[in-house]
């Protein structure tokens, strides 16, 4: 059996939600330019299928059709029109429309608060909750209710989308999470992050007859064929590693402690599921089980059995080291239950 690694447990700044990424601006994302080099063999296509289907372009054609459409994409410097073909070796550049602001509201919406100081908030998140609003999650966050809770400082809560907020995890992951307060817990958050000193653990519920302790050490980016997706089997990409390590096994498939050493968008979930185990009902990267105890182990969860069930740190204003916890939530532990041998 590998082994967790004898360091504490990463989180690496990610660049987009992850399982668990780093955030460090509280303001929307700016829109940097896109640069493209054609092939000679693209010679003679529609620009905008060409750009579509490339791995650096994170939009659809739709959208790459819309930019067109305002001018927001050259080649060679010259501004192409909808009908566009690509010239050999041209050199394209995309300007992407900056997005729009996002002001979020205090509401007053459940929160399983598990400390909070002066400076920060831990939180055990909810399964289905969105961390902060984005277009289609306008309201009902995560940041939505700090608002209402916490007393963030006045330089947080003005006018930005995501306050306080320094690292994600997805809609349907539950578990432990941090937010900061004021911007002094904000900054020493994101250096510790930065400096790879958060201790963080999950446990998944993961399906498949190969199922087995490992870690994986690979390159991670966009699947080359489905934009919602990401990929470890990609040629160009960001270092993503894991740590999973098999401690039960169940039916159909094992429960999966993991820990990281890099933080990228969904790493965890396609780790799992680019190795033949996905995560238990993972409604992008699984498969749908025709094992009838899969199946109800699957409706009694809903969706991904993944947990953040442990964050440690050194608290970034007082110097204590801080731990905690909080155990997998009672639609994981049915899925377990039922999958327990």
């Amino acid at each position: 059996m590998i082994q967790p690694p004898s360091v504490d447990p990463l989180d690496d700044a990610a660049d987009t939600d992850d399982d668990d990424e780093l955030v460090t601006l509280s303001a929307p994302p700016s829109a940097e330019p896109i640069r493209v080099v054609l092939r000679e063999q693209d010679a003679g296509e529609r620009l905008d299928r060409l750009l579509a289907e490339r791995e650096e372009v994170p939009h659809s054609r739709s959208v790459i059709q819309r930019f067109i459409a305002e001018g927001r994409v050259s080649v060679d410097g010259k501004v192409i029109d909808r009908k566009a073909l690509a010239s050999p070796l041209g050199v394209v550049l995309i300007r992407p429309a900056p997005p729009p602001p996002m002001v979020a509201l205090p509401e007053d919406l459940p929160l399983d608060v598990l400390f909070e100081d002066e400076h920060l908030i831990v939180v055990n998140k909810a399964a289905g909750m969105v961390v902060h609003p984005a277009p289609g999650h306008p309201s009902g966050t995560l940041v939505n209710a700090l608002l209402h809770h916490a007393q963030l400082h006045p330089s947080l809560r003005d006018g930005q989308g995501r306050p306080g907020i320094v690292h994600r995890l997805d809609k349907d992951t539950s578990g432990v999470l941090v937010a900061a307060k004021t911007p002094a817990g904000h900054e020493g958050l994101v250096r510790l992050f930065q400096a790879h000193t958060i201790e963080r653990r999950y446990v998944a519920i993961a399906v498949g007859p190969h199922l087995r302790s490992q870690t994986f050490d690979t390159l991670h980016g966009r699947h080359p064929h489905d934009r919602k997706r990401f990929s470890s089997n990609v040629s160009k990409g960001k270092s993503a590693i894991t740590h999973a390590v098999v401690t039960e096994r169940l039916h159909g498939g094992g429960l999966v402690t993991v820990t990281l050493e890099t933080g990228r968008t969904h790493q965890i979930r396609v780790h799992l599921s680019d190795s033949g185990t996905p995560v238990l009902a993972d409604p992008l990267y699984g498969k749908k089980s025709r094992d009838p105890r899969l199946q109800q182990a699957e409706q009694a969860i809903g969706r991904q059995a993944l947990h953040a069930e442990l964050l440690g740190f050194v608290h970034p204003i007082t110097g204590e080291a801080v731990r905690f916890e909080a155990p997998p939530p009672a639609d994981f532990q049915a899925a377990l239950a039922i999958l327990r041998e």
